[in-house]
């Protein structure tokens, strides 16, 4: 990171160089990151020679690590055919090949595919449609306006995706802006929410009951839909539904007549070992929203996969879904998203997410397992997070003010180190608590994982070290 105003070393008169300008809104503009030039397999090159090991993907995004030919060729390929047409007034090639693909890879249990440009819309149009079906059925429910999400979740920026998100620190600015209609419960947390000696199933239960006097309490006539990360990403950490959960959270859904929402859009499309995470228990969404490793970072690219009878229901009544985008079925996008799930497939990668998964989680229990200020170690597949505390016996969290998060990631990104640790705050509460994750390509070597976890480890080590100095 470069420090605007930041001392520069070749300025022999010990007076602070001018301030450095670009003209980017940066995340932080008082900081100027470094800039990348040049990144392939699991590595990014930056600017002064760095070679740094990716092993968040960014943010889960880079499935194939960086550079792959295979990809990059069918990008040109398309652009070289047709760079972009309204969806408004054409289809594609690309387009039906993707949905065709997607389909067919829940085994026709969703049947349509709807394809935008990121997470944030992804939501945004789930949501839409699931407000959209109730009006549509041969009785149309109008009164079916409100939503139940959790808390500590995250399920997009923009307004609409922002208040189905329960993360406190990320809503508070725009608190007034956001949507009324749209309550909260609590997330499957096992680390703080199960209660000393209760098993996982009572603690399934008791968030099944909670979820259902939701409904009781706002009226279960009036809600669309109930939304749930399968594994909360950003917001919690890596923390995957314990087994059963949601079949319960299904079934009070079932009892009410609304709809499953299930946001994939970081845990899912293989990152969790399997291609869609509700795979491993069965429980197939009414609604699936998917982006990240959909398209691996090589296209900006996301989708709403949706089951029959919400099909069925705009088939026998409008037949058109209100709302579009401009860049909705991007064929380009499509072309690098379809290819990269082909490479997925035809590479058999989804069992190297598996196998690199569990050797990741040996190697992070066995070099911090008994760190004092690890919490906790949780995931699945080649997606896992890691939870730290002040006090490890009462769980306590470092005060926010601390910047742990934040100083864990800029210490990996020093060259001595050369990994990226994607950093979280808010675990807790949405304000304490803070947790770093790890979400390497599906294709890194053995080599490679090893070497991000016993660098992690180093990293953490660090920056405690000085933290109790």
């Amino acid at each position: 990171m470069t420090v605007i105003g930041a001392m520069d070393p070749s300025n022999k008169t010990g007076k602070a160089s001018p301030p450095k300008q670009s003209a980017v809104l940066h995340r932080d503009i008082h900081v100027i990151p470094k800039k990348a030039v040049g990144g392939k397999g699991s590595y990014i090159f930056l600017e002064d020679g760095q070679k740094l090991l990716d092993s968040t993907g960014g943010a889960a995004v880079s499935c194939l690590g960086h550079g792959n030919e295979q990809v990059n060729q069918a990008m040109i390929s398309q652009i070289n055919q047709l760079s972009f047409c309204h969806s408004g007034f054409f289809g594609t090639q690309a387009f039906e090949e993707l949905a065709s693909f997607l389909v067919e890879s829940t085994g026709g249990k969703l049947s349509r595919l709807f394809v935008i440009s990121s997470g944030s819309e992804a939501m945004e149009a789930a949501m839409k449609l699931a407000r959209q079906y109730f009006l549509e059925l041969p009785t149309p429910q109008p009164q079916r306006h409100r939503f139940i999400a959790r808390r500590q979740s995250y399920h997009g920026i923009t307004l609409g995706a922002l208040s189905m998100g329960g993360h406190a620190g990320r809503r508070a600015p725009f608190t007034p802006l956001l949507l009324p209609n749209i309550s909260h419960v609590s997330p499957c947390y096992p680390y703080r929410g199960r209660r000393d000696g209760e098993l996982d199933a009572d603690y399934v239960a008791r968030l099944a009951e909670e979820l259902d006097a939701e409904f009781q309490r706002v009226g279960p006539e009036t809600v669309c839909a109930f939304v749930a990360e399968p594994i909360v990403g950003a917001a919690l950490g890596c923390v995957p539904a314990l087994p059963g959960y949601l079949p319960a959270m299904k079934a009070v859904c079932d009892r009410y007549g609304a709809l499953l929402i299930l946001d994939e859009v970081m845990c899912g499309m293989g990152r969790s070992g399997t291609l869609h995470a509700w795979e491993q228990e069965g429980v197939v969404p009414d609604i699936q929203t998917m982006g990240k490793g959909l398209g691996g970072g090589y296209a900006p690219v996301s989708g709403v996969l949706i089951a029959s009878k919400i099909v069925d229901a705009l088939d026998k009544g409008t037949g058109v879904f209100k709302h579009g985008q401009t860049y909705q079925g991007h064929p380009v996008s499509c072309a690098a998203a379809l290819t990269v799930q082909k490479i997925i497939k035809e590479q058999n990668l989804l069992e190297n997410v598996r196998n690199m998964g569990t050797l990741l989680e040996h190697e992070l229990r066995i070099r911090l397992g008994d760190h004092p200020n690890v919490g906790d170690i949780r995931g699945k597949g080649l997606f896992w997070g890691i939870e730290f505390v002040k006090v490890k016996e009462t769980k306590e969290p470092f005060d926010p003010k601390l910047g742990v998060a934040s100083r864990l990631q800029e210490t990996a990104l020093k060259p001595e180190y050369s990994i990226s640790l994607y950093p979280g705050t808010g675990t807790v509460d949405g304000t304490r608590g803070d947790h770093v994750l790890l979400a390497p390509p599906y294709n890194s070597t053995k080599e490679e994982i090893e070497f991000i976890a016993s660098t992690t480890a180093r990293v953490v080590e660090d920056v405690f070290g000085r933290l109790e100095a």
